[in-house]
């Protein structure tokens, strides 16, 4: 626990059998309370590696998506009563050790969600990322900071802390399945007013990081520009998309 509040990481996971014990290692276990991994059908061993690590392992009959695995494992971690969720790759892209400071954010009241990120302190080319998939991050970015008014340094980090609070009011079963789920998300979180901090994160692009394709990364990136003009439209009450509505379907309600 974190100042008496109970902290649940979720690990999103497909065919992650050859990182997920390092990620999991280096997880601060003397904090957490509940680890849940979500594995999305996978050709490995994943799943069968997770339970030997003694992990709380669901197990998807089919490939649903990436947004449709994180819907499973944060309704996991509600029903788990976590007051904290951290969201954590196991593909060791994003350091486990900085679950500490993330939560603390929130444990503390700082925070209602915090991102690790990997553009401040310039660790995104340092740790391997594709430059053309910077130059996009940047982009996309700047679009969706002029379309929020917040002043992120970047909304596609997949390493991410929520208080329980904020997971039970946000609409999250109205998102995707798919990738964009992230940053519909993100931008949910900011439409609904919670207080929204960053910290710096290195990152490490290896053989085992999971990435989509040059094909997917524009649908996904058309994606993010489609939820910036809902949020756009929404503020100023000139359209009712789901993703905004606070009568939106709920974990908590499902």
């Amino acid at each position: 626990m974190l100042n008496g509040r109970k902290l649940a990481v979720v690990l999103p996971a497909y065919n992650a059998a050859k990182t997920l014990r390092a990620t999991y290692d280096r997880i601060p276990h003397d904090i957490v309370d509940t680890v849940i991994l979500t594995d999305d059908a996978s050709s490995d061993a994943t799943a069968s590696l997770s339970e030997s690590l003694g992990i709380l392992t669901i197990v998807h009959d089919e490939n649903r998506g990436y947004g449709a695995n994180q819907k499973t494992c944060y309704r996991a971690a509600l029903e788990a009563g976590a007051d904290i969720v951290v969201m954590l790759h196991p593909d060791y892209q994003y350091d486990p050790r900085l679950l500490r400071a993330m939560s603390s954010l929130i444990a503390e009241g700082v925070y209602d969600a915090v991102l690790g990120s990997r553009i401040v302190g310039g660790g995104a080319l340092k740790g391997g990322m594709p430059r053309y998939k910077y130059v996009a991050n940047r982009l996309l970015t700047a679009a969706e900071n002029i379309a929020t008014g917040a002043k992120l340094s970047e909304y596609h980090t997949g390493y991410r802390a929520f208080s329980r609070e904020v997971l039970e009011a946000l609409p999250l079963l109205e998102n995707s399945d798919d990738f964009v789920f992230d940053n519909q998300m993100l931008v949910q979180v900011i439409y609904f007013g919670f207080a929204l901090g960053e910290i710096s994160c290195p990152t490490s692009y290896h053989d085992e990081a999971s990435s989509i394709n040059f094909g997917r990364s524009v649908t996904y990136g058309l994606g993010c520009l489609q939820t910036a003009l809902a949020f756009a439209l929404a503020k100023r009450g000139l359209s009712s998309s789901p993703l905004f509505r606070k009568d939106g379907r709920k974990l908590s309600g499902a």
